[in-house]
């Protein structure tokens, strides 16, 4: 019966003591009798997101700069040229006209030998690039607009 009870007890002190970590990635560092041990090595700006403790101040990292993550996603091309400075100011003004319809929108004109391109977004999945690519369409002033594969930015 004593042991029983102390069993209970000490399960008791863990559940509470859990609830006062408010830290997960402490409360799953922590060492319990008969279970494996977990460690966790990453940065302090990561514990924070993950506890919700970070804001926007994980986002900036020591030298005041944002932190981007880059994997494959898609894009919306709105244009693609040739190598030459007249392809480049039009990559440049497409890149204008799309801030004018959609301002929150990012948008990229840059050179990819053996032509410049402008493309629209960071997205996902593709059907968050269809929907801008629906939505750019819409407006009539983008005539030649494809989906396609590419490095995308994700600030975190």
């Amino acid at each position: 019966m004593k042991r029983i009870a102390t069993i209970i007890l000490c399960m008791f002190a863990l559940t509470m003591s859990a609830f006062a970590q408010r830290d997960i990635v402490k409360s799953l560092q922590t060492d319990v009798a008969g279970q494996g041990k977990v460690t966790i090595h990453q940065d302090e700006k990561i514990t924070a997101l993950v506890n919700g403790t970070g804001g926007t101040a994980a986002n900036i990292g020591r030298s005041g700069e944002k932190k981007e993550l880059k994997r494959q996603g898609y894009r919306v091309q709105v244009y693609a040229g040739n190598n030459t400075s007249r392809s480049r100011n039009e990559a440049q003004q497409m890149a204008s006209k799309v801030k004018q319809y959609f301002q929150d929108a990012q948008v990229y004109a840059y050179f990819v030998s053996p032509r410049w391109l402008c493309r629209v977004g960071n997205f996902s999945s593709i059907e968050e690039a269809d929907a801008m690519m629906r939505q750019l369409k819409s407006t009539g002033q983008f005539k030649e607009v494809s989906i396609v594969r590419d490095q995308i930015t994700i600030d975190f």
